[in-house]
């Protein structure tokens, strides 16, 4: 299994972190803190699903104060509960959300690059991983 001591996870993970921010757009809350691609999700499982237990999980951890902290530990649970591609997948099915979201060179609003980011995620599935959360 993959385990917290893994070079290869936190390699995984920055990657992950990569590309959910890359070409985000800059939103704002009604208090002026930006949005983050923890936002995104929260937003696109919200859309499809009662609720996530990965969301609730990660909200109920009071440590937890910044979206992209929350954002991480999503990613984490989601690697660990073998979750991250449904529900990924789960948050990139409405185009006009992931163009709210995200400007044009996002590769989530490639339908072609979306389904090879999708199946190599679905193939994380296979694999074990025994980490904090």
């Amino acid at each position: 299994p993959v385990t917290d001591g893994s070079r290869e996870l936190h390699s995984l993970c920055a990657q992950l972190e990569f590309l959910l921010q890359f070409d985000l757009k800059e939103k704002k809350s009604f208090f002026g803190q930006r949005k983050e691609y923890w936002d995104f999700l929260c937003q696109g499982l919200a859309r499809r699903r009662q609720e996530h237990e990965g969301v609730r999980f990660v909200t109920s951890l009071d440590k937890l104060k910044t979206p992209v902290g929350r954002g991480r530990a999503f990613l984490r649970y989601c690697l660990v509960h073998q979750q991250l591609a449904e529900s990924l997948q789960l948050c990139l099915l409405d185009p006009e959300s992931l163009r709210e979201w995200y400007y044009a060179r996002s590769p989530f609003l490639s339908p072609q690059r979306r389904a090879e980011i999708l199946g190599i995620l679905y193939e994380l599935d296979s694999i074990t991983f025994h980490l904090a959360l």
